[in-house]
């Protein structure tokens, strides 16, 4: 059996969660490949908003298997938290969820350098959500790192004394006066870690590929979005993981062969959140009113969301890297009551206009070049059938289709999982 990956292609806050929690009855396992507690993935039925940070979006479906990879990176603390707000909902969390040995850990002290870090730089700051993201994975790297596996090892505390004794060091470097209280974060960190103990903890890239020879279907789900990988995205205003499809190789263990496969999610416009370039954001009310309709604000963070057109050449560049095979396309309804839509086909880029991202799309070297479509007016948040939608509508996501190659398969007019038309 293969593996199919479902992303995000803008700069996160797609609606992965929606699809995930809409295609997880036809998989056995869902299985998280990376990010942080910095992710919130929001799913919303029956009347009630659920935001998952870490535990994969298939938690609410009774047949599946939901697996925290390798590549993810797990806050203790966070994770607890997240686990108390599915208590209500009887779920056998013991039997249905399985954590990577490999998969690394948050410690206190992770959290408090990144807020040193970002502090230090002053107007220089990248937007870090300050969750102790960034550096834990650079202890990852540096080979410092301390992972699940850990805490079943007897030397464990000693383990976590010695980084964070030096994590101290490193916060007393950045001479920023950041006050806190390690012994309090620590009794917290302590007790969640028995929390995690309490759980399956698994050999996951092995539990994986047995599940493969069994012929079980796999939904690898990735956090964040293409435009904030490591490697291909906005460097440095990214994240600290590949986002892409190929972090669901390294980010599980499946070899590349396997997956068959890659959804694209975007949105009907763009969104970025915290700082970095943004071509076709709008500084105008018709901005203002996408972030309204669209409630654009971070699930996690509570930040606002800056909103723009849709730009066609960072989502093709998104499609190329990935290897999307078809589009899943979210909030078409927040575009309702838009006299007209502009949707970015290219860039003036040193003196001529070009259709591909370049290494530098800061706002003085790149400017949007638009086409303009003719909006719709109605209402589309109860229409279940495509062929019911506006014809503008239809018109706007056939000509998404022509310029990327690739087909729109889903059509998302509301945030409920009902509200999902299948193309």
């Amino acid at each position: 059996m293969t593996v199919d990956l479902l992303l995000g292609l803008q700069w996160g806050d797609e609606g992965k969660g929606k699809i995930v929690d809409v295609l997880t009855s036809k998989y056995d396992i869902i299985a998280r490949f990376q990010g942080g507690p910095n992710a919130g993935h929001t799913l919303e039925f029956d009347g009630i908003k659920h935001v998952l940070r870490t535990i994969p979006s298939g938690i609410f479906h009774q047949s599946a298997i939901n697996i925290i990879g390798n590549g993810v990176v797990i806050d203790p603390v966070v994770f607890q938290k997240e686990l108390e707000g599915l208590e209500k909902f009887n779920i056998d969390i013991k039997s249905r969820l399985l954590i990577s040995r490999k998969a690394h850990l948050i410690l206190p002290t992770h959290r408090l350098l990144d807020a040193a870090s970002e502090t230090a730089k002053g107007k220089a700051k990248i937007g870090s959500t300050l969750k102790g993201i960034g550096p834990t994975y650079m202890d990852k790297t540096g080979r410092n790192g301390i992972r699940v596996g850990d805490i079943e090892l007897a030397d464990f505390k000693e383990r976590y004394r010695a980084l964070a004794d030096k994590h101290e060091a490193m916060i007393a470097f950045h001479d920023v006066n950041l006050q806190y209280n390690l012994p309090e974060m620590e009794e917290e960190f302590f007790a969640a870690v028995e929390v995690l103990r309490s759980l399956q903890i698994i050999d996951s890239e092995e539990y994986l590929n047995q599940a493969m020879k069994a012929n079980k279907s796999i939904l690898a789900e990735g956090a964040q979005g293409s435009l904030l990988d490591i490697d291909f995205g906005t460097y440095p205003f990214v994240t600290s993981s590949n986002t892409t499809a190929a972090g669901a190789c390294t980010g599980l263990g499946i070899a590349p062969n396997r997956v068959k496969n890659v959804f694209g999610i975007f949105k009907a416009y763009t969104t970025r959140v915290g700082s970095g370039p943004f071509p076709t954001e709008l500084h105008n009310e018709i901005g203002q009113k996408m972030a309204e309709i669209g409630r654009e604000f971070g699930s996690v963070t509570g930040r606002a969301r800056r909103c723009g057109w849709l730009d066609l050449v960072a989502l093709k560049y998104a499609i190329q890297i990935n290897g999307v095979t078809e589009l899943y396309m979210m909030k078409g309804d927040v575009l309702s009551g838009f006299d007209s839509i502009d949707v970015c086909t290219g860039y003036e880029y040193k003196g001529e206009v070009i259709s591909h991202l370049p290494y530098n799309i800061e706002e003085e070297n790149v400017k949007p070049v638009f086409v303009t479509k003719k909006g719709w007016q109605s209402d589309i948040s109860d229409i279940k059938d495509y062929n019911a939608l506006p014809q503008e509508l239809i018109d706007y996501v056939s000509f998404i289709e022509a310029e990327v190659g690739v087909p729109v398969r889903i059509v998302s007019v509301g945030p409920d999982r009902t509200q999902t038309i299948i193309k």
